[in-house]
């Protein structure tokens, strides 16, 4: 069964409030597209609507955590990243604060919008910001997981939530840990390492490659900062060829900072990798922009099969 992203975390959100009155939420007037109004309806006396704000709410935020309360901002990831950066990396993380961020509509996922709306940079940001940890959920398991995770341990944590709809990857009673990833096909000539939609892709890869006898492993690092370094060089020992799938820059996302890890431990095997090759996006369906750019599973299997060549 396939669930939108959105409403899963929307609904873990009111979930959660519901036991936890020290919860508290805000968003920048897209409540209905964030899904966070479910928390708003369940919980009025603790929804924020901050207006086209970005970096007051965040800095409100700030504030609120200084005080006990558990802040959730919510905006479209690119904004978020953006306008909100400075309130999130001088007031929040600069002081280690309770805040978590909500960023929805990540990648190219609202696609007739366009560049102004696509968030491709959004995980390198993040990423360098000290303190931040940075979750990317590939299905509805992994994101209630994430939105609990987030609400139940202390610091700034970024949560990568897509407008799209996601196919059930995990077991409904699947366990995940902050600092892991996870295997979810295995194989033994190569490892593709994905988050978020690339996971499903990556998977898609995989069973069209092992028609030509092509044996993919494919891991869901969910966990981006902190990163899995043990699963990484595992796999890189196993299979001999790694291939990193994200939907984002090739610059400063998974990609980056899996090749930290490899160079970091002198692992001496050949990366490719697929994601947005340094270009702004456009407005176009979906399904037509994951092509175009690059961020497909024929555009995995290519990345493959190349890397395979170099092993």
């Amino acid at each position: 069964m396939s669930k939108q992203i959105r409403e899963v975390y929307g609904s873990v959100l009111a979930e959660l409030g519901d036991t936890n009155e020290n919860i508290v939420v805000l968003d920048a007037d897209l409540s209905g597209s964030t899904k966070s109004a479910l928390f708003g309806k369940a919980h009025p006396e603790r929804f924020f609507n901050m207006g086209i704000a970005e970096q007051n709410m965040v800095a409100t935020a700030a504030g609120m955590s200084t005080v006990g309360k558990i802040p959730f901002v919510n905006t479209f990831t690119v904004f978020l990243t953006s306008l909100g950066l400075l309130s999130a990396r001088d007031q929040i993380c600069y002081a280690n604060l309770n805040v978590k961020f909500g960023g929805a509509y990540c990648g190219m996922s609202d696609a007739l919008d366009g560049a102004s709306h696509h968030a491709t940079e959004d995980i390198a940001i993040m990423r360098a910001l000290p303190n931040m940890k940075v979750i990317v959920p590939a299905d509805a398991t992994a994101t209630r997981w994430a939105t609990k995770y987030a609400a139940q341990n202390y610091g700034p944590m970024y949560l990568r939530l897509s407008r799209d709809v996601y196919p059930d990857l995990y077991a409904e009673d699947a366990k995940f840990e902050l600092g892991k990833g996870a295997v979810v096909r295995e194989g033994s000539d190569v490892t593709v390492i994905a988050c978020g939609l690339l996971v499903h892709k990556a998977i898609e890869a995989a069973e069209m490659l092992a028609e030509k006898g092509i044996s993919v492993r494919v891991v869901d690092m969910y966990s981006v900062k902190p990163i899995d370094r043990e699963l990484i060089m595992c796999c890189a020992e196993e299979t001999g060829a790694i291939v990193t799938a994200e939907e984002h820059n090739i610059y400063g996302g998974l990609g980056s900072a899996v090749s930290e890890v490899l160079a970091n431990e002198g692992a001496g095997v050949p990366v490719e990798f697929v994601g947005i090759h340094d270009t702004f996006t456009e407005s176009a369906p979906y399904k037509e922009l994951l092509a175009k750019y690059g961020v497909d599973a024929n555009a995995v299997a290519k990345a493959v099969e190349k890397v395979l060549e170099r092993k």
